[in-house]
């Protein structure tokens, strides 16, 4: 008798599925189709591999993630000062470079040793955008440089898009880095220069007009997000139904 139950036991474990392991969970994560055709996307493409290549072995991309999200940090800290001390304007511009460097490298790095860990990945470089486009959102509003109620509609902006850009992802798998042309890397650039227009000229009497450029730049960055926002939401939709939708 005891026999038998034996056998029943090793019968109902041999059939009873076992749970995922970490390697099959992450074999079975399907990464989302990456599209990036910005004006940059193909220089930046070369110039990460060159960087990737030549990174020594001890960096690895929780360094540089961790560069990124710290540098966004210090942008908009460097904001902040900015508006006691003109200064902050280059100290932004450095920080925006080192953001650069570090979130766009981490991904490239992991790539080239095939240290991928695409959910990591993915929640953890989009979750350290939100915190850093708060960050510097929240520096460009106590700078002065832009209205916080726009710094504010600005934030809000990002924050629709990034949700209709993660919600894509998981319904089309197709990951959308850059829209009409512009990503990330063009909106840094943008700001740089910013920066340093408003540096070179923050002691002359055309100041206030530099800040109205800064809250004219501010206000087109709204309406440009909300357009793609309402454009990328109506075809999604429309791609969507059409291929659920019972014929």
């Amino acid at each position: 008798m005891r026999q038998q139950g034996t056998q029943a036991a090793v019968t109902a474990l041999a059939v009873r599925p076992m749970p995922p392991s970490k390697a099959a969970k992450s074999a079975s994560f399907k990464d989302a189709v990456r599209v990036q055709a910005s004006f940059t996307a193909e220089v930046e493409r070369q110039v990460l591999a060159w960087f990737a290549a030549r990174l020594p072995i001890w960096v690895n991309s929780d360094h540089l993630t961790l560069l990124g999200f710290t540098s966004m940090f210090l942008a908009g800290a460097s904001y902040a000062f900015a508006r006691i001390h003109r200064s902050g304007l280059l100290l932004a511009t450095l920080f925006l470079a080192l953001n650069w460097f570090g979130d766009s490298l981490d991904g490239t790095l992991a790539r080239v040793r095939n240290r991928q860990r695409p959910r990591y990945g993915f929640y953890v470089d989009h979750m350290i955008d939100t915190f850093g486009g708060f960050f510097l959102m929240g520096g460009l509003a106590i700078s002065g440089i832009v209205d916080w109620r726009i710094a504010l509609g600005m934030f809000i902006a990002f924050l629709m898009l990034s949700v209709q850009v993660y919600l894509a992802t998981y319904a089309l798998g197709t990951f959308q880095m850059s829209f009409a042309k512009f990503g990330p890397t063009e909106i840094r650039i943008l700001l740089a220069l910013g920066n340093i227009a408003l540096f070179v000229h923050s002691d002359s009497p055309i100041l206030a007009a530099s800040y109205r450029a800064f809250d004219i730049g501010g206000i087109v960055a709204i309406v440009g997000m909300s357009l793609m926002l309402i454009a990328s939401t109506v075809s999604n939709t429309a791609k969507l139904y059409r291929s659920e939708t019972p014929r």
